[in-house]
């Protein structure tokens, strides 16, 4: 085990990644910067709101992207989770995304800045995340919004909370989610990075990275099995029939490709696989700097949402 595995070291660092990221957020239109992310899609418009949530972890500010005008009475609710490794708040590297699904889906776009670990590590983000969701399905009436009609979905951490999410609703009894993305997500963090391998030998995500990210977020050894955590892992083995129908999304050179596509094939298994999509040529954080991969698979996450909380919208009357 090397020494950025060590729960203490790793919250060090990923203090320190959580300092280098605020000061790039600040810096005006720079790599990293909000500015620079609000500033890709230009054609996409960003009508936002800001709010927050009540949650029992902690309250969740939450940015709101509106649909254009006239798309539905109460349009549909996709709720996203920014990636980040559960240690970075960055939910403004999802603007882009957010602001291109509130119009090519026509929903109500709800991006989460969850808490992060070390301040908040497991189970607070997936705790928070689902009450987030269970707050929107209750309420989204109270905002115009059909909560009735909802979808969750994440990049990289964020794709694992919106699984994490899907399986408490499975297990919680609610609230109906139509579709789960899982945007390149970790989800097997009981297998330790330095044990996984890519299909090239460098790819962007190293397993040092995995180390810091896993310690900092499941400080613990022995919780990195659990199954929110770790659904992909050989541990959790439970029936999962029932579950939100599920749009997998892979990047061929991935340091996490196999675990997601292992989580892909169990959920095929259980009748609740939509789709597996493999970004060929691609690796982790891809749509992050490619703008075309970007746009073609952010084209097929958005169809994949119209075409689930169409089946649920209300019969005509």
């Amino acid at each position: 085990m090397s020494i950025l595995a060590r729960p203490a070291v790793a919250a060090l660092a990923a203090k320190t990644m959580q300092s280098l990221t605020r000061l790039a957020s600040r810096r005006s239109g720079g790599p990293g910067s909000t500015a620079a992310w609000q500033a890709r899609f230009p054609e996409y418009p960003r009508d936002v709101t800001e709010s927050t949530v009540p949650t029992s972890v902690a309250p969740a500010p939450v940015t709101v992207y509106a649909p254009p005008a006239g798309t539905a009475t109460r349009p549909p609710v996709h709720v996203n989770f920014h990636g980040g490794g559960y240690v970075m708040s960055m939910p403004a590297i999802d603007d882009a995304l957010c602001r291109f699904l509130a119009v090519e889906a026509g929903v109500v776009v709800v991006n989460v800045q969850y808490v992060v670990a070390p301040q908040h590590p497991f189970p607070g983000p997936p705790t928070q995340a689902y009450d987030v969701v269970r707050w929107v399905a209750e309420h989204g009436a109270e905002h115009g919004w059909d909560g009735g009609r909802l979808t969750v979905g994440g990049q990289s951490a964020g794709g694992a909370l919106a699984a994490a999410v899907a399986r408490q609703a499975h297990e919680g009894g609610g609230p109906r989610i139509a579709l789960q993305v899982l945007h390149y997500p970790p989800l097997d963090l009981a297998t330790p990075g330095r044990d996984k391998r890519a299909a090239v030998a460098k790819p962007v995500l190293r397993p040092w990275m995995g180390e810091v990210f896993d310690a900092a977020y499941v400080p613990d050894v022995r919780e990195r099995a659990h199954r929110l955590v770790s659904p992909a892992g050989a541990s959790d083995t439970a029936d999962l029939t029932g579950i939100a129908p599920a749009l997998v999304i892979t990047a061929e050179h991935d340091l996490l490709r196999n675990e997601a596509v292992r989580y892909a094939q169990r959920l095929d298994a259980a009748g609740a696989l939509v789709e597996h999509h493999d970004v060929v040529g691609a690796d982790h954080g891809y749509d992050a700097q490619d703008d075309g991969r970007a746009r073609a698979v952010y084209a097929l996450i958005a169809r994949h949402i119209a075409r689930a909380t169409d089946a649920q919208a209300p019969a005509a009357s």
